[in-house]
């Protein structure tokens, strides 16, 4: 699978939710390869033409193997809100 199999299905000024796919990294690693989040903070990029480092954390994680959906903070405060909850 590649970051091209991923979608955002939603996204606002607080979260963004993405599809992972099965086989896709979440978060990046050492390894080097693509991952869900490097897709979705290009997509942001773009989306709101956004120049320089763009903030979005994971919230949690799937494993490697596991497709599903990921919801992200956009922003440090939603992070900590979504973290609290």
């Amino acid at each position: 699978m590649k970051s091209s199999d991923s979608e955002i299905v939603f996204c606002d000024n607080h979260i963004l939710v993405a599809v992972k796919p099965c086989d896709l990294l979440t978060q990046p690693d050492d390894s080097g390869e693509v991952s869900l989040e490097a897709f979705a903070k290009e997509w942001v990029k773009k989306e709101y033409h956004k120049p320089g480092s763009v903030f979005l954390h994971a919230i949690h994680r799937l494993d490697r193997p596991v497709s599903g959906l990921v919801l992200f903070g956009r922003t440090s405060k939603a992070l900590s809100r979504l973290n609290e909850q």
